[in-house]
């Protein structure tokens, strides 16, 4: 029997890297899937990789009313929400010298307030007993250069999911964390430099910084977003999963 047979589940951020490579496994695993992102082209790309069926919605989870029209078109298409992955986040660096107001509120409103209100929004769309599970990485331990206020929101990821997690534990709503380390995504290409850079950074950290000496791929941590959404997970509550190639025993 398929993990996700008839449930139903929403990812933000579910347009490209990860967030599609979690959409097309739970799509496989017989879920019913809506992404939400920004871009109207992508989200088309990603529903057509997915399957027939697939709900995709632009909506931006750093604006409140946008959040809310998603979930709203989520219930008129799909019904009530069985597994909530909140996704949807960027990873921008500068030297604190340099860090401007601009972004550090950019990466404040998308990581941390858009996750806080992406599941707080999602409550009345959400079955009893589903499964939320908050995108966090392995820098909310780690110290890395330029990477402060990214790390932060990812730390603050992590918090909110004990705090979410004894709330909602009265309607059986389990709320954890997955934490990837270096993923081969787009989201490099996304942070203002160079391919050659990014491919340089990548060697860079699969050399010196992961001790199983590569980066993962989208598919390996869909396959953590699996176990947390499914019932194989049901006795994990307010909890880390961890998927960096070690980074986190240096």
């Amino acid at each position: 029997m398929k993990k996700l047979e008839n449930k139903v589940a929403v990812i933000t951020g579910g347009n490209s890297g990860i967030g599609l490579a979690t959409a097309v496994l739970f799509a496989e695993q017989g879920a019913k899937v809506a992404i939400t992102g920004r871009n109207q082209t992508t989200l088309a790309s990603a529903a057509e990789a997915i399957g027939e069926g697939t709900v995709s919605i632009v909506s931006d989870v750093a604006d409140l009313n946008s959040i809310k029209n998603a979930y709203q078109e989520v219930s008129a298409k799909l019904g009530k929400i069985d597994v909530l992955v909140v996704n949807a986040g960027v990873a921008l660096a500068a030297p604190l010298i340099d860090f401007t107001e601009e972004l550090f509120d950019q990466i404040s409103d998308i990581n941390f307030k858009g996750t806080f209100f992406s599941v707080q929004l999602a409550l009345p769309y959400l079955k009893d007993g589903a499964s939320i599970i908050l995108t966090s990485s392995a820098t909310n331990e780690k110290s890395f250069s330029t990477f402060s206020a990214y790390a932060a929101t990812k730390a603050a990821i992590r918090s909110l999911s004990r705090s979410f997690s004894t709330e909602l534990l009265e309607r059986n709503i389990r709320v954890n964390v997955l934490s990837p380390g270096a993923i081969d995504t787009p989201i490099y290409g996304r942070a203002g430099v160079s391919k050659e850079e990014v491919a340089g950074i990548k060697d860079y950290m699969a050399a010196n910084m992961i001790p199983l000496k590569r980066l993962g791929t989208s598919e390996e941590i869909a396959e953590g977003f699996l176990y947390l959404a499914s019932d194989a997970s049901k006795y994990m509550v307010g909890s880390e999963l961890v998927l960096d190639g070690g980074v986190k025993t240096l």
